[in-house]
């Protein structure tokens, strides 16, 4: 009996994966995409991405501009990637929509032969995975790059959806600049005063924000380099290093969240 649930299992882990589906839900019309029909999208092509921030090496995908899917949408829409893991990004249209510089690509795994596992992971980046060509000619970071998506969708701007993520009227330059990088960075895991789509990570002002139980300088650390400073097995938050965040702009991310900690919100 054990040699037949051992073979068994050998059967089914040979079988390949499921055909995959993709949601995407755009300005009047809604459309569910099968790998199977991506796989067969004219504008399909093999790419090559040599530094992939996923896997963290040379990959190469069957892809297709993301733009070809995009029908009706504008360059000043706001666009959301939801992942199966509740990671959410959130993304301006303008910069998937173009066809020169920094490219979107939506690369499609094929069933019937996946992507390898990612790193500490029991799964690929598939079935979905969002990369950029000459992603350095547009200042792409890591979070733009969103993989096992499920669901992209046109949504009304953070600002509209979320009031409780705006700093004052009054916040100073620096505030502003570091809510336009808190939305980059951290809302695709995070929430912030109970608003946000992400299901990934906590919250970063309720009940305290970190800028009020880290000290500055680790709080600093932690950022750059999460499991250098705690090490966590089921730890899934990447570190921010200087080519992801200058240092500028990681002085800009934690006005806002100090800022932030004196505006905190009660949740119903």
């Amino acid at each position: 009996m054990r040699r037949l649930a051992a073979l068994a299992l050998l059967l089914v882990a040979s079988l390949p994966l499921a055909a995959a589906e993709l949601i995407l839900e755009l300005p009047g019309v809604s459309r569910l995409w099968s790998s199977a029909e991506l796989l067969a999208h004219p504008q399909l092509r093999s790419l090559s991405i040599p530094n992939d921030p996923a896997y963290r090496h040379a990959m190469t995908y069957r892809a297709l501009p993301l733009a070809a899917l995009l029908d009706g949408v504008r360059p000043d829409d706001h666009l959301q990637a939801v992942a199966l893991d509740g990671f959410v990004a959130e993304l301006p249209a303008a910069p998937l929509l173009r066809e020169t510089g920094a490219r979107a690509w939506l690369a499609v795994e094929d069933p019937a032969t996946p992507w390898p596992t990612l790193s500490g992971r029991k799964a690929s980046a598939g079935p979905f995975y969002l990369v950029w060509s000459d992603s350095e000619a547009g200042d792409i970071g890591p979070e733009q790059w969103p993989y096992q998506i499920a669901r992209i969708r046109r949504l009304a701007p953070l600002a509209e959806r979320f009031p409780a993520l705006l700093p004052a009227a009054d916040a100073d330059a620096a505030v502003r600049t570091g809510f336009a990088l808190f939305q980059k960075h951290c809302l695709t895991c995070h929430r912030l005063n109970g608003q946000g789509d992400a299901q990934f990570g906590p919250d970063l002002n309720l009940p305290y924000n970190p800028t009020e139980y880290f000290q500055e300088a680790f709080l600093r650390r932690y950022i750059r380099d999460p499991q250098g400073l705690r090490q966590w097995p089921q730890g899934r938050m990447p570190g921010f290093p200087m080519e992801v965040l200058a240092e500028d702009e990681l002085d800009r991310l934690l006005a806002y969240l100090r800022h932030m900690a004196g505006r905190k919100v009660e949740l119903r």
